[in-house]
């Protein structure tokens, strides 16, 4: 089991990896609270390189999402 995020427009369209920063391709975590924190850390740089919203991913089971990454 792992814990990914999927990376989103407001639209719900997601965003490529080859779109995305440099931190964030290839992300798996093995616990939902390792992801959580990292999302944490990192949601402003998402959100500067065009990622609206993530929808955290227990392998392909939605746990929770998307969770919009502006203040709005």
């Amino acid at each position: 089991m792992s814990f990914t995020w999927r990376y989103e427009k407001d639209d719900g369209t997601e965003v490529p990896e080859r779109s995305l920063p440099d931190s964030a391709t290839g992300q798996s975590f093995p616990q939902q609270g390792d992801a959580e924190s990292w999302v944490g850390e990192v949601w402003r740089e998402l959100r500067d390189g065009g990622v609206d919203a993530v929808t955290l991913l227990e392998d392909d089971r939605v746990v929770y999402g998307p969770m919009s990454l502006h203040a709005d």
